[in-house]
């Protein structure tokens, strides 16, 4: 074979794998989901969902949980990140043990840890999450969310914490995060290092759940920090300048050198300033994860979802998350509740397979 020969088939092969980031269309992609593609529970409210493959083979799911006798509403109290397994990216998956369970008031997430997010690096496994620890109640607890790391060198632990938080609130009270922080998404920079995206809320005078939820984001060199938080907000609406409560929520972050070699992140479209769509999925795209603006394809999804026996879902996706092979997104995870009539009865993990055209 020729060296033109060869070269014609290298350059073939980059193109196959290399798409312009405005290719990027995961609308085009969701399927009915089968109606046995969920992660449900009687005894337990299940929420979030962070999905990883690993070389092996096999799918994990770190998601969170609670007892359902206590109501939909003590997750702030009560929440535990567990882990299970599956042979397959739809499942079903299998419990296997607690990852993060409360470990006491003398820690600051003795008392609850919830919103997992997953990362391989460097051979080892990074379960960011949310933590607090308060007097029981929702004011509280809530109140004191933080952001922290859990580091293990295998899939099902044993997880090391740290002592402190690795994003806390901002010291002053004009900061848009000043009395919260969580929901932590973090993707593996191309240097190696790690952007974290993570939401926050507001100190207001009189009012104690405080204001407006937004996004802000930090930059570390290694895992183990520190993390130093960037000047501004993300996930902004244009000609919005603040009015909105919350705009986006519920962000899963990556890297991809497959499309365009850009960052992108998925998230609840609140209000619908992205997609039209109240509720929805929105896909966002950045060069350098930092400015970010809505992707070319911004809707995911509407604020239902199609089951494979032809019903609809009813109710809307929260927690996105995705699974990626070879750096297609396979599988859109996410949270869905179960409203009898007004109150959260129910909620599961469900898994909706994409398809790439």
């Amino acid at each position: 074979m020729s060296l033109r020969c060869l070269l014609q088939i290298v350059l073939v092969l980059l193109w196959a794998t290399v798409v312009r980031a405005d290719d990027l269309d995961i609308g085009k992609m969701v399927q009915p989901v089968p109606v046995g593609a969920r992660l449900v529970d009687s005894d337990w409210y299940i929420w979030c969902g962070a999905p990883m493959r690993t070389a092996d083979g096999n799918y994990h799911l770190y998601f969170s949980r609670w007892p359902r006798r206590g109501g939909h509403n003590t997750w702030v109290t009560h929440s535990e990140i567990a882990y299970a397994v599956a042979d397959g990216p739809l499942g079903p998956y299998r419990f296997v043990n607690v990852a993060l369970p409360a470990r006491g008031k003398e820690f600051w997430d003795g008392d609850c840890t919830h919103n997992p997010n997953v990362v391989q690096a460097g051979g080892r496994f990074l379960l960011y999450y949310m933590g607090n620890r308060g007097d029981g109640t929702y004011a509280v607890n809530r109140n004191n969310q933080r952001v922290g790391l859990a580091i293990a060198d295998k899939p099902e632990g044993p997880w090391r914490r740290f002592d402190k938080p690795i994003v806390d609130i901002s010291p002053e009270k004009t900061a848009f995060d000043s009395l919260c922080v969580t929901n932590p998404a973090a993707a593996v920079r191309p240097d190696g290092g790690i952007l974290l995206i993570y939401k926050a809320v507001e100190i207001v005078e009189g009012k104690v759940m405080g204001g407006k939820v937004r996004y802000g984001a930090a930059l570390a060199d290694k895992p183990e920090g520190p993390y130093v938080k960037t000047p501004g907000r993300i996930f902004e609406a244009e000609g919005d300048n603040g009015k909105v409560w919350m705009l986006a929520e519920d962000p899963f972050v990556w890297y991809s050198t497959r499309y365009g070699n850009q960052y992108y992140a998925i998230a609840r479209d609140v209000v619908g300033k992205f997609t039209g769509a109240a509720g929805g999925i929105a896909l966002f795209q950045s060069e350098d994860g930092l400015n970010w603006k809505p992707a070319a394809n911004p809707k995911v999804l509407g604020s239902q979802f199609a089951w494979a026996d032809g019903t609809l879902s009813g109710t809307k996706l929260e927690r996105p998350a995705l699974l990626i092979k070879n750096g297609i997104p396979k599988v859109l995870f996410g949270a869905v509740d179960v409203n009898k009539p007004t109150t959260r009865a129910h909620s599961f993990n469900v898994h909706i397979p994409l398809e790439t055209k």
